[in-house]
């Protein structure tokens, strides 16, 4: 059977057209998807002879919810999704002044190692399918009664890693019958990987990419992320430079605060020298207690964004949400994995 949600508009309306139907039917069944239908008897203006068609051809994806916790402190919820497979990912749903904000998952696991990352402990499981990505942002509005604006790609996973996917994720997402997100309201993280960055490039999507950095230089940069012995920090550095020039846009810089590894002058000095030219923002960010990690929070985030400031850097400091719900990526989803193993 075929995972009916990852298919686009024009390949429903394809299928639909080999089946003896009128094109229009594609539409039709593209929206109820969209608008969160767990099954095709719920598609009421299609005939019950085609739901039953449908229903011996296609599948439709719907998470559940395994655990939900919502912060006392400023109302973010975190949502520990089951999939069908029995495997969990994490979503969380954040509120700002401009607009309700969804960081989604794009990999059961991660197999990049970021020694600050809970989500990579236990290594990369499985991708996600486009569907259960899309599942995701529909479900989280579903549950929460709340409307999404915008995407961050930011959650379980590198989404350069299972990029085809996140590609086909975007266009589903980005559709006017469907969820209607605009690209301008999506932000799509890497650790840099390299080679995805140019291919993003070579697209030229108003997207925002978000490049987590954490560090300025190859020899910090390696001790905390493995990818940078794959594409070292110069390697990265270029891509970025490629980037903006091929398609004029911002990036964004994440840059993890670590107590006595990464956030001294001279590596904000270094930063500032390396994004030099491109209008780059860095994006500071208090780094969350990980039981497994022996790395800390650092104590000089004030004086490390006045220097990269003091070289006319952009940067800010990101407010910590949902501190009191397993703030750290993949936190919850470890748990739950702990759990299981106990019973």
């Amino acid at each position: 059977m075929t995972d009916i949600k990852s298919m686009t508009l024009a390949e429903i309306s394809d299928a639909l057209r080999e089946m003896g139907e009128p094109a229009f039917r594609g539409k039709q069944v593209f929206t109820w998807l969209h608008r969160g239908a767990t099954s095709f008897d719920e598609m009421s203006n299609l005939s019950k002879p085609l739901r039953a068609k449908l229903s011996e051809r296609f599948f439709i994806t719907a998470p559940k919810v395994a655990r939900k916790q919502v912060s006392q402190l400023d109302g973010t919820i975190k949502y520990l999704w089951e999939l069908a497979d029995g495997n969990c990912i994490e979503t969380v749903l954040m509120s700002y002044h401009h607009g309700n904000t969804v960081c989604i998952s794009s990999q059961v696991g991660c197999r990049m190692g970021c020694k600050f990352c809970a989500s990579t402990i236990a290594g990369r499981v499985r991708d996600l399918c486009a569907s259960e990505m899309i599942d995701q942002v529909l479900f989280t509005q579903l549950d929460s009664g709340l409307d999404v604006s915008n995407i961050v790609l930011m959650g379980i996973g590198e989404p350069m890693d299972n990029l085809d996917t996140v590609l086909r994720f975007l266009e589903l997402v980005n559709d006017p019958d469907g969820l209607n997100i605009g690209m301008r309201h999506i932000s799509l993280s890497t650790c840099g990987v390299v080679p995805g960055i140019d291919r993003l490039a070579e697209l030229g999507l108003q997207l925002t990419l978000s490049v987590s950095l954490h560090a300025p230089d190859s020899e910090t940069r390696s001790r905390i992320m493995p990818v940078n012995n794959a594409y070292d920090a110069e390697e990265l550095f270029d891509a970025c430079h490629r980037y903006f020039q091929k398609t004029g846009r911002r990036i964004s810089f994440e840059y993890a605060m670590i107590d006595g590894v990464n956030d001294s002058d001279e590596q904000a000095d270094l930063l500032a020298r390396k994004i030099r030219g491109m209008p780059g923002h860095v994006n500071l960010i208090p780094l969350n207690d990980v039981v497994e990690s022996e790395l800390k929070p650092s104590r000089r985030i004030a004086a490390f964004q006045k220097r990269l400031e003091s070289h006319g850097v952009t940067a800010t400091v990101r407010r910590s949400l949902g501190g009191d719900i397993d703030a750290s990526c993949g936190q919850l989803r470890r748990k739950a994995m702990e759990g299981r193993e106990e019973a």
